[in-house]
């Protein structure tokens, strides 16, 4: 790419070595740049609540990272801004994350985050200082395709860093604007460019765990924000059944569950038991064995359609169900009410309500959408 006179792009900076590398490369081409860093949450929120951990360093989106990225801008000479969006995060991210998981599913929090808050917050206030696209270390590619009329979104060179399956609901408006420096190269020599351009975070490990959930134990932050909130948690106890509906024990909580589960059931078996079905209705929890996991449809709602136009009859596409997931060849059909139904060539184990489905046809994100059931 070429810098273009009077050119300013906003870098979105994470405080990671992505993000910093991004900084770097486009500062080196001569582009005009500033940074901004989203607050989302107050890691000290809830240290020590309910049993949660009291040390929080070394997490996504920490003081750590803001302090990282703002070292970054310091050294490439950059404007840099720390922009509160802690009340939108927790509106649209937090809150529904919560919701999601009294309500017996499993939801996604990155997804969301992606795609309704941090591109949108980015974009509006890179428009507020003057710059007409931003910048992300995201591992995804994206292009305007003459033929169809739309923004591709698409996986990046590095398949083992592949972000696509958290950006399905960008819209063509956010794709058109958005650019993805690192979409055509591989981790390492990331780090080795950030290394040459003289960052001191170039090996910085790469956060695993979610922003707001330290130790990554969910009913743990359930039970925290909840009592921060001034709420109980809801009696959602109920039974353990088996495939054939007997009853095989007793559970504390349909929160504490997700498809595919093994440990913690509670239950003595000659075989392995696995979670199959959360019915929060009867407040009943499925188990069975490995086998009866997989499945081979799944029903989706609140569609995104990226690389096509809302397709008018049954397509063929490739699915991932999970960010770790390997693509796998299905057919896609709507059966009304803004919904697809999906069949797979082959069976698909822990189909897991709550999760994203991201349809791709080849390297391109066609759409994607929300699952409801399988």
């Amino acid at each position: 790419m070429q810098p273009e006179q009077n050119n300013t792009i906003a870098v979105a900076m994470s405080g990671g070595v992505d993000s910093s590398a991004v900084a770097a490369m486009l500062h080196a081409e001569g582009y005009t740049l500033v940074g901004l860093t989203l607050q989302l949450w107050n890691q000290r929120r809830l240290a020590g609540r309910e049993g949660m951990p009291e040390s929080v360093q070394g997490r996504c989106c920490s003081i750590d990272d803001v302090y990282d990225a703002r070292r970054v801008a310091e050294q490439l000479g950059i404007p840099y801004y720390l922009v509160n969006a802690q009340e939108r995060f927790e509106e649209e991210v937090v809150r529904p994350f919560v919701d999601e998981y009294l309500a017996g599913r499993t939801p996604i929090p990155c997804t969301l985050c992606n795609n309704h808050l941090k591109f949108d917050q980015l974009l509006v206030t890179a428009r507020q200082i003057g710059a007409d696209r931003i910048a992300t270390g995201h591992y995804a590619r994206n292009h305007f395709d003459k033929a169809r009329g739309r923004w591709v979104l698409s996986r990046p060179a590095d398949k083992s860093k592949d972000q696509t399956y958290f950006l399905f609901g960008l819209t063509q408006e956010q794709l058109s604007r958005t650019l993805f420096p690192l979409g055509e190269m591989q981790k390492p020599a990331v780090r080795s460019m950030a290394a040459e351009h003289g960052l001191e975070l170039a090996q910085k490990p790469d956060s695993q765990e979610i922003c707001f959930i330290p130790g990554g134990s969910y009913s743990q932050f359930l039970r925290a924000y909840l009592n921060e909130q001034g709420r109980e948690l809801p009696d959602s106890s109920g039974e353990l059944v088996s495939s054939g509906g007997e009853v095989l024990g007793q559970h504390d909580g349909i929160h504490g569950f997700t498809v595919g589960q093994r440990k913690g059931l509670g239950l003595s078996s000659p075989q392995p038991l696995y979670v199959l079905n959360i019915h929060p209705e009867s407040r009943a929890v499925q188990v069975g064995t490995d086998e009866q996991l997989f499945s081979r449809t799944l029903i989706a709602d609140r569609l995104n359609w990226v690389s096509i136009p809302e397709p008018s009859a049954p397509i063929r596409v490739s699915i991932k169900i999970r960010h770790r997931h390997e693509p796998s060849p299905a057919t896609l059909r709507a059966i009304g009410s803004g919904r697809i139904q999906a069949d797979f060539d082959e069976p698909q184990r822990a189909i897991t309500p709550g999760q994203s489905a991201v349809f791709y046809q080849g390297d391109d994100v066609a759409g994607g959408g929300w699952i409801t059931q399988s």
